[in-house]
């Protein structure tokens, strides 16, 4: 792995595997610090379920939807744009309710960056920062919404590392995160990925990939649980930063995942 990853001397690279079957572990650069982009949402959906277990709220529950949001740096509000967006319906249905876990979907599957402020406001990062605590995943740092550019120019981002998703994503594989019920519901939804250029782009079509991608910038990672068939599930989390070119980078992380699964499965 590591004379493959060397390859992209320019690239960094932050790497955690777990083979439930045996528990061996793949760490490279594990705890490196990355900005996550999008692959926070799965600590976001995380601590949604959680907070309706806890009767805060019922995942059935509706949401206005809007598009003005207040930065953390200051206060003051910006909003977000369909042209940085995966998802433009959303910004269809302003004023509309939609419930919440049609919102979580839509942050899950497509990447809706619109709903995932909308759900940040509702539980707050410094709730979803501590359950990721509470789990094990010290590293998983939310700090803040999409596109807060005032907060990003002070350095207030979030965080995380590869060894963090690889823990976090283990024990929803075990359906050890709210509940065995929500743990399910949680896989379900990450499993209707629509953005599959990376993980599960070179494994066989038989192989099923509960995951979450993330790009910012040089930015590309994604992590993910790998179900093989007749066999525990893979635990993969892969971070990068570097990369000039999406062309680049999507090939890359497939090709390691590829490697893995072949090393451990095939």
């Amino acid at each position: 792995m590591e004379e493959f990853i060397a390859q992209n001397e320019k690239v960094e690279f932050g790497l955690a595997a777990l083979n439930l079957s045996t528990g061996e572990e793949i760490l490279i650069r594990a705890d490196q610090s990355f900005h996550p982009a999008s692959v926070m949402k799965v600590c976001v959906m995380m601590e949604v379920f959680r907070q309706a277990q806890q009767g805060l709220f019922s995942l059935d529950d509706s949401i206005p939807v809007r598009n003005e949001f207040a930065s953390i740096a200051d206060g003051s509000a910006y909003a977000l744009s369909t042209e940085d967006d995966s998802e433009k319906d959303l910004y269809e249905r302003i004023g509309q309710p939609l419930p919440i876990r049609d919102l979580v979907r839509r942050m899950i599957t497509i990447s809706s960056n619109l709903a995932t402020n909308i759900l940040i406001e509702r539980v707050s990062p410094e709730q979803t920062t501590q359950f990721m605590r509470e789990l094990g995943a010290d590293s998983l740092i939310v700090r803040r919404g999409v596109e807060d550019n005032k907060a990003f120019q002070l350095g207030l981002n979030n965080e995380a590392s590869a060894r963090g998703f690889m823990n976090l994503l283990a024990k929803l594989a075990n359906y050890e995160i709210v509940s065995p019920e929500d743990s399910h519901e949680m896989i379900e939804i990450m499993l209707g990925q629509q953005f599959n250029e990376m993980i599960p782009a070179q494994l066989p079509s038989d192989v099923r990939v509960a995951h979450k991608t993330g790009w910012t910038g040089k930015f590309y990672h994604d992590v993910g649980i790998v179900y093989p068939p007749n066999a525990k599930p893979l635990v993969l989390a892969i971070l990068t930063n570097g990369f000039e070119k999406e062309e680049d980078a999507h090939p890359f992380v497939a090709s390691l995942a590829k490697k893995i699964y072949e090393g451990w499965v095939s």
